[in-house]
């Protein structure tokens, strides 16, 4: 496949309107699912569509190595994307159109279908010359991510699609970030996200009246708490203030802090005795009414360096004191589970060094980091798979989920010599000395 196929191919992944909240209903999820089967059953890969969930297919390819005793290498994808407002966009943000300076303008250029095509087009170059690697090669394409990938990635891992054909997984790559400046960025671990709603109860009265402890006055005092909470951890990002008392303050990285921010408020009652709880755009509230409930909204990113159990229980501390609760909003994960990263030792993780020598090949400096946000990578790490988050964007501003998303055509073609390197060393690289140590074991096993 040359660069002009190529950049076609990744423009038409484009044009598939594949907005989480849109997909299972319009078909578009089904369309990607196909278009995306389509591009791997000539390079000789066993693909399947699964549906955990009805209509959120997950799109399982495989090309079984000539050593499929060793544990196998998985290239993870989601190919959900965000919505986009098309009144902020200076071009339909599904047309995928190029401009004259060669940027690609559509939303999931850079998250993350950028990282869909280059797998595609890194290995039908790679295949040209060979039918198998040395190890087992998977990818998986999932829907959902974008909301939590509950129905998605952590389904597929669950299933026995997994069980029975992907796993051992020896290493996974997943998605990442772009880089502003002349490196890429690797993630070896990722803020535990954490999404959670408030709520208060409180007594009732007329407006006029100075009624104590109501729902929202318990609510905003709750909220004063975390927004002094957000303000040190601030403070901490940009070296104003030392976290571990210190005075030497040196500014942080994202993902090396915990962040809190209020995302939603509600409380008022309706004048439809049907719809207690004020909604609006549909009843109008009644303003001379003190509501019995109020709710808010928290998004907490919490980094690998504090435990999730302590966020927790400060937040179980902040309710109690306002008599009020707090549970992990519904489509999340409800397990609370701690960190789990992986070793960028190259000594206790040979793949690390793997990946190492295949950036090496390119001159470029490698960054590892923690993601500052949460990926499907969470449910690998969790389940003890080394996993890292790469999207080869060097010289590229973050743009994921902002107006006019865009990757350059060049950059993007570089990507995918990247992949190519990285990709071969991976699927080539030799049985490990713990992987050596458990085929023994195996083997002696099938003897007795």
């Amino acid at each position: 496949m040359n660069d002009v196929e190529a950049v076609e191919l990744f423009k038409s992944l484009l044009r598939i309107r594949t907005v989480s909240g849109e997909g299972p209903v319009t078909g578009s999820y089904a369309e990607c699912a196909e278009f995306i089967r389509a591009q791997l059953l000539p390079l000789g890969f066993q693909v399947d569509i699964h549906s955990f969930i009805a209509n959120k297919p997950v799109v399982v390819a495989t090309l079984k190595g000539t050593e499929p005793d060793l544990p196998s290498v998985l290239l993870n994808a989601h190919y959900d994307v965000v919505p986009a407002q098309r009144d902020k966009w200076t071009h339909d943000p599904f047309s995928a159109v190029e401009e004259p300076d060669g940027k690609i303008c559509a939303r999931g250029t850079q998250d993350m279908k950028c990282v869909c095509a280059q797998y595609i087009i890194a290995l039908s170059r790679l295949l040209k010359t060979r039918k198998q690697f040395r190890r087992t090669l998977h990818l998986t394409f999932v829907p959902d991510e974008e909301i939590g990938g509950m129905d998605g990635m952590n389904e597929m891992l669950n299933s026995d699609v997994y069980k029975k054909r992907l796993a051992p997984v020896g290493v996974a790559l997943d998605e990442g970030l772009a880089n502003p400046e002349d490196a890429f960025t690797v993630f070896y671990g990722e803020r535990c996200p954490l999404w959670v709603f408030v709520t208060v109860n409180g007594p009732t009265g007329h407006g006029s009246r100075f009624i104590e402890n109501t729902a929202i006055e318990r609510l905003l005092k709750i909220c004063a708490k975390a927004t002094e909470f957000r303000k040190k951890e601030e403070d901490v990002f940009k070296g104003k203030r030392a976290s571990d008392g210190c005075s030497h303050c040196e500014a942080k990285k994202l993902g090396d802090v915990t962040t809190l921010n209020i995302t939603f408020l509600s409380g008022g009652v309706s004048m439809n005795a049907d719809k207690p709880e004020y909604q609006e755009g549909e009843q109008k509230v009644s303003l001379n009414v003190i509501p019995t409930v109020a709710k808010a909204g928290f998004d907490i990113r919490i980094p690998p360096s504090v435990p999730v159990a302590k966020i927790a229980q400060m937040l179980t501390e902040w309710c109690e004191a306002e008599h009020a609760t707090w549970r992990c909003a519904p489509w999340t994960d409800q397990s609370l589970k701690e960190h789990s990263s992986t070793s960028i030792d190259r000594k206790e993780n040979p793949f690390w060094g793997c990946f190492q020598d295949a950036i090496a090949d390119f001159g470029v400096k490698l960054e590892p980091e923690v993601f500052p946000a949460g990926t499907d990578s969470r449910f690998l790490r969790q389940m003890g798979i080394p996993a890292f988050g790469f999207s080869p964007m060097r010289k590229t501003p973050v743009l994921l989920h902002e107006h006019n998303e865009w990757i350059e055509k060049s950059v993007f073609l570089e990507g995918v010599k990247v992949y190519e390197t990285l990709l071969l060393k991976l699927v080539e690289f030799p049985a490990t000395e713990q992987e050596r140590v458990h085929q023994d074991q195996v083997k002696r096993m099938k003897a007795a």
